[in-house]
């Protein structure tokens, strides 16, 4: 089998405070091949975004990687010294943030922003690299790349800064893009335009995606896998058809029931009881185990590992007591 572009082994975040060390982030695995889009969906406060964080080495300050590994195509780069790291980041990882504004400097033309990415990364004449970023725009899906090439980016709307950020992620030809929340400021018609492009761009360039969203219409429609993260921790990850459809775990079940439905199903959506735990109050044993209404005696005491269940894996000790899942 090749080497995944990114692996990720036992990743775990934590923050340390005057009472203790909070763990955000808890013995996350999951690995990311060449072309796929691994989607990373939960609640507010699951953990998603700072698992993004913790791979591109962005962690702020009390918080920092405690444990695991974290691989790009088989080399570790959790361990490297921050100017190594930067390296890294331009050139072989990308990153995509929800609001375009954050990605972008106000005071310069898009233009300058795109040529000088290039030109850290990739040893080109000035000429060449505006050339090169002008294609990128184009690609991108910029109408009139070259006349907008020297606009600022308060002359863009929304889904064209999105679009602008997207070819500044992918003008080093990265080897992995990391997405957080990329559509969520956008209206439906320019998120569906947005999630197109990710999709077109990123199988033409074999790029490897981590996709992180609250969205399952998005995980739907663009992720190939998808991994729920609930209080830190993986609680189901597969084949997005088959989480999806027929999901496992009882907080991804709950997620699935609560989103309304085209076909005219009758009655009122399901609600999750409850909310996620503070991290300072992470019950023992699962930390969904307040909020399942199956809850076993096991689940308040011993806390589930990922447990394989067809092609997907879940971490909940009602596989065990029925091996074909529990939305059985």
């Amino acid at each position: 089998m090749s080497v995944p572009v990114l692996s990720v082994c036992g990743l775990s975040v934590v923050f340390p405070t005057r009472r203790g060390t909070l763990i955000a982030v808890d013995d996350v695995t999951f690995d990311i091949a060449a072309g796929e889009v691994l989607g990373v969906v939960g609640e507010s406060g699951a953990g998603k975004s700072l698992t993004g964080a913790a791979v591109i080495g962005l962690l702020e300050p009390p918080g920092r990687a405690a444990g695991g590994e974290v691989r790009l195509k088989g080399e570790r780069i959790d361990n490297l010294p921050p100017e190594a790291m930067r390296r890294v980041r331009g050139r072989r990882i990308g990153m995509v943030f929800q609001d375009p504004l954050t990605s972008l400097n106000p005071l310069y033309r898009i233009g300058d922003q795109l040529v000088e990415t290039i030109r850290t990364h990739i040893a080109i004449s000035e000429g060449k690299a505006r050339e090169r970023a002008i294609e990128l725009l184009n690609e991108a899906g910029i109408q009139g790349a070259r006349a907008r090439i020297d606009s600022y980016p308060h002359e863009f709307s929304g889904g064209m800064r999105q679009r602008v950020v997207l070819a500044l992620a992918l003008c080093a030809e990265p080897d992995l893009l990391i997405a957080d929340e990329p559509t969520t400021a956008l209206d439906v018609s320019i998120q569906a335009q947005i999630i197109a492009l990710l999709k077109r761009l990123c199988r033409e360039r074999g790029t490897a995606v981590m996709l992180v969203t609250h969205d399952m219409g998005v995980i739907a429609e663009t992720a190939d896998r998808v991994a729920v993260m609930y209080s830190g921790r993986i609680a189901e990850i597969g084949p997005v058809r088959d989480v999806l459809q027929r999901p496992r775990h009882p907080y991804t079940k709950g997620l699935m029931g609560a989103i309304p439905s085209i076909a005219g199903r009758a009655g009122r959506l399901v609600q999750i009881p409850g909310s996620m735990p503070r991290l300072a109050a992470v019950p023992k044993g699962c930390a969904f185990h307040p909020r399942c209404s199956r809850a076993l005696d096991r689940c308040r005491i011993e806390r589930p590992e990922p447990m394989p269940v067809g092609q997907s894996e879940v971490a909940c000790w009602l596989v065990t007591e029925n091996p074909a899942g529990v939305s059985a």
